[in-house]
């Protein structure tokens, strides 16, 4: 075992002088993630609280059986806990432009279900509503309630809180991750480059159709699309280090 699941299973089993070594050793990961929400308007040594709050939680919660970082278990743990705060406060805004465009989407799905009688696809909407898939999705996206993997879904038998979090595998936690770390890159695109990646992953399109729409040939659209998953892969490898 090593030196820092040693320290957990010291302070899951009491040792709050493990507890302590284990959030000073963690501290810059806190941070990493606190420094996201530098423009909240809160001062960033609270949101450092809250994000130590997180931490603690994953040591009580981290699971030996399972095969994994503790670090990457305590990233979605203790933003969770962040989002959470901001949730209850009121803190996480979205745009009237965006809330408007979700409002007009959310009602125009809903009369198309009924009339095709079953779900229809993002594309489907958009062409519905006359507009770019790629101005859509962030409205739909901002208009979802943020869920936070500390919020207590029901209670056990034993009368103890059961969390989305502990209703996660391993694979779903890293997933949770990597789309944490995905949408992260994504906002460091270009506005062409984040298109095709929207039109190509999202919408499903070919990169012929996608060269079609943006007046280029599909040789660039290859090009563009496989030097941006290059480089995603390369930052998301960098920050799982």
């Amino acid at each position: 075992m090593d030196r820092t699941k040693a320290l957990i299973l010291q302070a899951q089993q009491g040792n709050q002088q493990a507890k302590s070594v284990l959030l000073e050793e963690n501290s810059g990961l806190i941070w990493s993630i606190v420094r996201r929400f530098s423009t909240k308007g809160y001062d960033l040594e609270d949101i450092y609280q809250i994000g130590a709050i997180g931490l603690l939680k994953c040591i009580d919660k981290f699971d030996f059986r399972y095969d994994v970082k503790f670090s990457t278990y305590a990233v979605p743990m203790i933003l969770g806990e962040i989002r959470r705060f901001f949730r209850d406060d009121g803190m996480v805004k979205v745009s009237r432009p965006l809330k408007e465009i979700a409002i007009k989407a959310n009602q125009c799905k809903e009369q198309l279900i009924k009339e095709k009688g079953r779900e229809i696809t993002v594309q489907e909407l958009a062409d519905a509503l006359q507009m770019p898939i790629e101005d859509l999705i962030p409205a739909l996206e901002a208009s979802k309630e943020v869920e936070s993997l500390s919020e207590i879904l029901y209670a056990n038998e034993s009368g103890t809180g059961i969390t989305l979090s502990d209703t996660l595998g391993v694979c779903e936690e890293e997933t949770i991750v990597n789309r944490l770390f995905l949408q992260e890159m994504l906002n460091t695109l270009s506005a062409k480059e984040r298109q095709i990646i929207y039109l190509r992953y999202f919408a499903d399109q070919t990169q012929t159709e996608i060269a079609k729409r943006l007046h280029i040939s599909q040789v660039q659209v290859s090009r563009i699309e496989k030097k941006v998953l290059a480089q995603m892969k390369t930052n998301l490898e960098k920050k799982q280090q």
